[in-house]
């Protein structure tokens, strides 16, 4: 490990760089979190903790819920409370 100050600029733009890919990540979870529901995953199984009509179980014998719900609803109402 050398004791070489760090170089200002380079962190100044390491942090902009970091703060841009944030960003655009963020931009896209929210874009999706208008359409999609926030509780599927990618296999399109459900993984909120409580209650949904769009929860479905894959067989009897595993716990695996499935989200059968269209991409194109408003699934606000959806939640049991």
């Amino acid at each position: 490990m050398s004791n070489k100050p760090a170089d200002k600029n380079r962190y100044n733009e390491s942090i902009v760089r970091l703060y841009e890919i944030y960003q655009g990540i963020s931009q896209a979870v929210d874009s999706n979190s208008k359409w999609r529901c926030p509780y599927k995953n990618v296999k399109d199984e459900c993984t909120a903790d409580f209650g949904c009509r769009n929860q479905k179980r894959v067989d009897q014998q595993s716990d695996v819920l499935v989200c059968t719900g269209s991409d194109n609803l408003n699934y606000q109402d959806a939640w049991e409370t």
